[in-house]
């Protein structure tokens, strides 16, 4: 296993264990199969372990087997408080209470905001002494490194970068999402200020490596032959930024490949021939797309507050991938933000239009996204959840 290092000079596997996809049986997690891919995945070197308090059954199956094994040391437990669900700090303390009970331990190594979109959310928590309680969590050492996971568009993440002192954060990031959400820009912002970067949705779901038989032709015929799975986690551990990728592994089949690329992999391995087949697969994916968008933002800011490069990556992503897990993420990702940047808000004064390198007609691509993304249910699923959700 290969390792980098946190920001106090903690050694992280660069391969970590995303426990939201546990192995079920029937309706629960099927504990006995979930014990012995966790304990090999420690034998082979994995030290990073990452649940949720929102992942049904998660932190108590990983407490459990970390304490029957007696493996809690050898290993870094990153777990999150669902900051959206917080209305004061005894909450705040409750529930990170019930996880620590839950987990079987009495610190968590990695502590993180959960899926922080808008910057209002951060306000919010600092109004319930959000800062006094981190700082007192780390006086204690219940907290060892306090953070943060991200989904919504590189702006935002930069504002949410300099708003604390934080000691790592999470971003959804892949070859396909390069220049999406946080991004290569955001990627290297926070390793500018020395903050490790942990990966999610490394593989987008498994989005690449079901890829389409013209991609795997493509990979077939490089000198390397990369399997899918390869190509997409080399791509990212090339990058000397990215301090470790998570992957919801579920089977040893799974396991033992992504320990095998983690193990034969460093930062810089990639040459110009790996670089052009990435974006080789890059166009085959994206034959699909609806709107030709780079998501260069030389369109932005819209003086109106739309997310244009946001609607059209989401747009063509439905065009790419499944419909409703499209709309689902431009639900939770855009919707959910106090700005909501929806294309509906376009007055057509056609500013970004007079920018745009690829001369995309972003007005009238606007509406199409607009229509196909928002269709009615999902409007009113997306004002319901604003007004539940949104302080």
């Amino acid at each position: 296993m290969q390792y980098r290092k946190d920001r106090y000079g903690k050694e992280i596997s660069q391969l970590g264990y995303g426990c939201m996809r546990f192995s079920k049986k029937g309706t629960a997690i099927d504990y006995e199969k979930t014990k012995g891919e966790i304990l090999h995945a420690i034998d082979s070197g994995i030290n990073y372990f990452d649940t949720a308090y929102i992942y049904p059954g998660s932190e108590e199956c990983l407490g459990r087997i970390l304490e029957e094994s007696g493996k809690r040391q050898l290993v870094s437990i990153a777990t999150k408080l669902p900051q959206y669900l917080m209305r004061s700090d005894k909450q705040i303390e409750k529930t990170f209470r019930e996880e620590l009970s839950r987990l079987r331990t009495d610190y968590i190594d990695y502590y993180l905001m959960h899926m922080f979109t808008d910057f209002s959310e951060w306000e919010h928590l600092k109004s319930l002494g959000i800062e006094k309680w981190i700082q007192d969590k780390k006086a204690s050492g219940e907290i060892r490194n306090i953070g943060f996971s991200y989904h919504g568009d590189t702006d935002m993440f930069l504002k949410f970068l300099n708003a604390y002192d934080w000691d790592f954060c999470q971003i959804q990031y892949n070859y396909l999402d390069e220049n999406s959400q946080a991004g290569r820009k955001g990627l290297n912002a926070a390793a500018d200020k020395g903050i490790p970067v942990i990966i999610m949705e490394p593989l987008r779901g498994g989005k690449l490596v079901n890829l389409p038989t013209k991609a795997k032709e493509k990979l077939a015929e490089h000198p390397q032959k990369y399997t899918p799975a390869e190509l997409g986690l080399k791509w990212l551990w090339n990058q000397p930024e990215v301090t470790c990728v998570l992957s919801g592994m579920n089977s040893m089949e799974m396991l033992d490949e992504n320990i095998r690329i983690a193990s034969e992999t460093n930062e810089g391995i990639f040459d110009d021939d790996d670089f052009n087949l990435v974006e080789d697969i890059k166009k085959i994916i994206k034959e699909r797309e609806k709107v030709g968008c780079t998501g260069c933002r030389y369109c932005m800011p819209c003086p109106r507050g739309v997310d244009i490069p946001g609607n059209f990556h989401y747009y063509n992503l439905m065009y790419m991938e499944k419909k409703s897990a499209a709309r689902f993420e431009f639900a939770q990702n855009m919707g959910l933000r106090k700005e909501p940047g929806f294309a509906s808000q376009c007055i057509e004064c056609g500013k970004c239009e007079q920018h745009c390198p690829q001369h995309i007609s972003i007005r009238e691509k606007l509406k199409e996204a607009d229509k196909d993304l928002r269709p009615l249910p999902y409007k009113v699923g997306i004002d319901i959840a604003r007004k539940v959700l949104m302080h």
